[in-house]
């Protein structure tokens, strides 16, 4: 049989059996790992496959190690954990609650406006949906909300954090789609590429995650004009009202500072993502002071916490790395341009193909190990067809928020029945969670029409 095609066979192969192993629930670094130096085996038994590509592993890991955009991931990570054990999040929770809560449908708009703020001042989903769900959700369950609607929206606008900068998904995207949209522009003749920053795709990604805050806001409105037994209003007593103004003033001040120094530094041009994200960091320490909550025990708590989801994220690249090799050695580049290639309608029928593919393993599979698998494999092929890279990588991002909210291993579903109350069955949450999922693809599909939504501002901006 023909060596190339015996490649081929077997680097398939390869990407559906890591995907099995990742379903069997063994880890997702050593599944990754594992899986490639299997089949690395298998063909270099064939004669397929040269072990010395393994060589080529020392030089990636130290230059993921060493590079500098990645290092903003640990501080974003760390500012979020930090203003989350503050206390910020919850100042902001109840504020936002009796702002909103003289209308039907209040707290639940409430929720989507402090999840934006918490996505663009943290971006941790997980913290993000546990600490709304400790609090909101038993308001809500109290003022007579349906279970179904209050559990959907708590999970929908914790996920916000993986698309509204400072997303660590994004800054992990546009450190890959720098290097593969140089590769692909040398490959075309084009030996002064225009670079992918992390700065353009926090750019590009701002009015897609305000799309979204507007078709969450816009279903709880819905529910609240056609349903309104769904989402009743809870008046505040009026021996509240006269302080109500001062505490918003100070319960959203500090986040929104915050945000405007983080991302208004890089948007502007100021500073690079690693210098915001230390700043954010130094900031978000002194807001904890000034509430009274930085003390050791907090910061150590912090400190533990960001070791341990880096490391989580980092194990997770370093597997991906050994699959990427053996798969595109073997073969299985070429395998995937002629399958993208061959699709009817060129670059869109490509990238509709990828997208897809994508919103399936989303069920299955995390964020991260989904654009660490798919992205090396699939960008170089829609990038040479004509895609513009900060539009992928944004489109990949919002599609991918799915795969926090998709049944039946969405992460904020998790999150969310770890602090719900026994009443609030686990049906209830995967049912109010469908009506968000359709509202993230409807946000995909105008995305997809209206690329400029994207384009538009990194142009404006960095052109």
């Amino acid at each position: 049989m023909d060596p190339v095609l015996i490649g081929e066979l077997l680097s398939g192969l390869m990407f559906v059996g890591v995907i099995g192993v990742l379903m069997l629930g063994f880890p997702v670094a050593f599944s990754l790992a594992g899986t490639a130096l299997i089949f690395g085996l298998v063909g270099w038994f064939l004669g397929v496959y040269d072990p010395s590509n393994y060589g080529s592993l020392v030089g990636r890991y130290i230059g993921m190690m060493t590079n500098e955009v990645l290092v903003a991931v640990p501080l974003f990570i760390f500012m979020g954990v930090m203003l989350e054990r503050s206390g910020i999040a919850e100042q902001l929770l109840l504020t936002m609650g009796k702002l909103f809560g003289n209308l039907r449908g209040g707290l639940g708009l409430s929720v989507i406006v402090v999840g934006a703020l918490l996505a663009a001042s943290t971006g941790v989903v997980g913290a993000t949906v546990v600490t709304m769900g400790l609090i909101s959700l038993p308001a809500m369950l109290r003022a007579g909300y349906d279970p179904k609607l209050a559990t959907g929206v708590i999970c929908a606008s914790g996920t916000l954090g993986q698309i509204i900068p400072p997303s660590t998904v994004l800054i992990f995207m546009g450190d890959m789609l720098s290097g593969i949209n140089a590769q692909v522009q040398m490959e075309q003749g084009n030996f002064a590429p225009e670079p992918v920053s992390v700065g353009a795709l926090f750019a590009g990604a701002i009015i897609p995650g305000l799309l979204l805050v507007a078709l969450y806001a816009a279903w709880v409105i819905f529910k609240a004009i056609t349903d309104p037994k769904s989402c009743p209003a809870t008046p505040v007593p009026e021996a509240e009202k006269a302080g109500l103004m001062r505490e918003v003033f100070v319960a959203l001040v500090p986040p929104l500072l915050l945000i405007v120094a983080v991302l208004g530094s890089i948007l502007a041009g100021i500073a690079t993502p690693t210098e915001a994200a230390s700043v954010g960091s130094v900031g978000a320490m002194i807001l904890a002071a000034l509430r009274g909550k930085l003390g050791l025990t907090i910061l150590r708590q912090a400190v533990i916490s960001t070791a341990t989801i880096t490391s989580m994220v980092f194990i997770i690249l370093f597997g991906a790395a050994v699959f990427s090799i053996v798969f595109r050695t073997m073969g299985g580049d070429n395998l995937v341009h002629e399958f993208l290639s061959s699709m009817p309608g060129g670059a869109i029928g490509a990238t509709i193909i990828v997208m897809f593919i994508m919103f399936l393993l989303g069920f299955i599979l995390d964020t991260f190990e989904i654009i660490f698998i798919v992205i090396p494999i699939t960008a170089p092929v829609l990038l040479a067809l004509g895609v513009d890279p900060i539009w992928l990588g944004v489109m990949v991002g919002v599609n991918l928020q799915t795969s926090f909210l998709t049944p039946p291993f969405g992460f904020s579903l998790f999150y969310l029945r770890g602090v719900a109350p026994a009443r609030v069955t686990t049906g209830m949450i995967y049912r109010g969670v469908v009506p968000f999922v359709i509202l993230q693809l409807t946000g995909l599909i105008i995305l997809f029409i209206f690329p400029q939504l994207i384009t538009w501002l990194p142009d404006l901006i960095y052109h």
